[in-house]
């Protein structure tokens, strides 16, 4: 359905009443009721079960029914749990109602997010096909839901967003929007698979408070790419060669133009000591007798200065001739 610009969201924005700086550790109750507006939309309700012809119990083989059913299963079995919630909510079948209590009541926020991600997975999924609901315009339906989800987490200030099958947490809208979209897009390559999957683990990480793994997968995601790169370019290069050797085979294959060589010399010693550096000192290797803590402002900057040099790298190489 989309979200509207209300009077009273215009208002708000006259008196300076709207977040100007991310949260993280709280889902507000009218974004929970909102997800369930589209889950509504996207996913159906209970209503959309179908019945049983004969018995008039819902239909159990309804893709809806399936869908909610399996979110729920997961999510229990993961959890340990026999019930999401104390209510028997799954008398009759109804798992929906049951996975919507747990989002109106946990408060465990990656518990929410964990239910939020898997829905929307199956979002992206399951619903863009004419069998789910038998709806012609199902793939823009689909593509709606997840809009509607991230402009409502921006709406209430909720730092994350929903990008290619996973909640990512984001620090700086213009960063996320300039930088890691764009690389995660780019990486949706065939090619890029390693890097893609290193990258979004390093966000994963991140989001989950794991500063050290997220640094390891930055540069496991920045090293993948270069190795593609030189591959794809059949420039010769060790295949377990580290961040600085692949580097250099880029700049003597000329990835850069050599007029540029001076002016990028800066970019160089910013890649293999922000990166490689922060990794090797920081999350690669033993602490020794005392524990190494990493702080997460720097774990974020090196999550985004390893997006951009991945995007910068992809699209140098597509510029070559």
């Amino acid at each position: 359905m989309g979200t509207f610009d209300l009077f009273s969201k215009r208002q708000k924005r006259l008196r300076g009443e709207v977040p100007d700086v991310y949260t993280y550790d709280d889902i507000p109750q009218p974004l929970r009721v909102q997800i369930i507006h589209i889950w509504h939309d996207a996913l159906g309700g209970p209503e959309d079960y179908g019945r049983d012809f004969v018995t008039q119990e819902f239909d159990s083989r309804h893709p809806v029914y399936r869908v909610y059913e399996g979110l729920v299963t997961t999510l229990r079995r993961e959890y340990g749990l026999f019930r999401l919630i104390p209510q028997q909510f799954t008398q009759g079948g109804v798992y929906a109602l049951e996975l919507e209590g747990f989002l109106l009541q946990e408060q465990n926020t990656e518990h929410v997010l964990d239910a939020v991600e898997l829905s929307f997975r199956c979002i992206d999924k399951f619903t863009r096909s004419f069998d789910y609901l038998r709806r012609n315009d199902a793939p823009i339906i689909a593509d709606h839901a997840i809009q509607e989800l991230n402009a409502r987490f921006k709406e209430h200030g909720v730092g994350y967003q929903f990008v290619e099958g996973q909640i990512v947490r984001i620090d700086s809208e213009v960063i996320h929007e300039e930088v890691v979209k764009p690389t995660v897009a780019l990486l949706r390559g065939p090619e890029y698979a390693g890097a893609q999957d290193e990258f979004l683990k390093a966000h994963e990480h991140y989001r989950h408070g794991r500063a050290k793994e997220a640094l390891v997968d930055c540069l496991k995601a920045f090293e993948s790419t270069m190795r593609v790169i030189c591959s794809k370019r059949g420039w010769t290069h060790d295949p377990h060669a580290t961040s600085s050797p692949l580097i250099q085979a880029c700049f003597d294959n000329g990835l850069i133009d050599t007029f540029w060589e001076s002016h990028f010399s800066a970019l160089r010693t910013t890649l293999e000591s922000g990166v490689s550096t922060a990794r090797n000192r920081l999350a690669g290797h033993g602490q020794g007798t005392q524990v190494v803590d990493v702080p997460p402002h720097l774990a974020a900057y090196v999550l985004h200065l390893t997006a951009s040099a991945i995007l910068f790298l992809a699209e140098a190489e597509r510029a070559l001739k």
